[in-house]
């Protein structure tokens, strides 16, 4: 299985599904975590023979989104874990499928918040409140963890992209 192989089917989506579990428990994404994305992408980038063109390319999508992002979180909107995790799933995804990673996103991220919202209009269910996480979860004064949507979003968008297609031989 080639080292491109790997990434796309198992380290991309591993971090992702940390990424998610991770925010929902602790509302932090690790910086080590998109560190290993980073590189994951540079291992993945170099495999495939991207040229330095469309690495260059990739890494305009991801500084994009980081600015975007790095304002979002300046103005309190988003955590800067989401920010980071968004930019370097951006780095992945290029310019190709950056608008349909971003679209999911934004409705995952949506719904998410409209449930947690609901959830936290009723009391937190006996069995629950035992759970540290969940207490700090269903607190109105605490945030959303978009690290979920933003997991969701990229693990949907992950068959469509130009690398995707290119380790798998499409």
């Amino acid at each position: 299985m080639s080292l491109p192989l790997i990434a796309m089917l198992f380290v991309f989506p591993a971090a992702m599904a940390y990424a998610a579990a991770s925010d929902l428990v602790s509302m932090t994404i690790s910086n080590r975590l998109c560190l290993v994305l980073l590189a994951a992408f540079a291992v993945c980038a170099a495999a495939l023979g991207l040229g330095w063109d469309q690495i260059g390319w990739h890494l305009a999508a991801g500084g994009l989104v980081l600015t975007i992002c790095f304002g979002m979180f300046a103005a309190g909107w988003i955590g800067g874990g989401d920010a980071k995790l968004a930019a370097v799933t951006a780095l992945w995804f290029g310019f190709d499928q950056l608008m349909p990673y971003l679209v999911w996103a934004a409705l995952g991220g949506g719904i998410l918040t409209f449930v947690l919202l609901k959830l936290r209009s009723g009391p937190l269910p006996q069995v629950a409140s035992e759970w540290s996480w969940a207490r700090r979860l269903h607190s109105p004064k605490e945030g959303v963890p978009y690290g979920i949507a933003l997991a969701f979003a990229a693990l949907l968008v992950l068959p469509d992209t130009t690398l995707w297609r290119a380790a798998v031989g499409l």
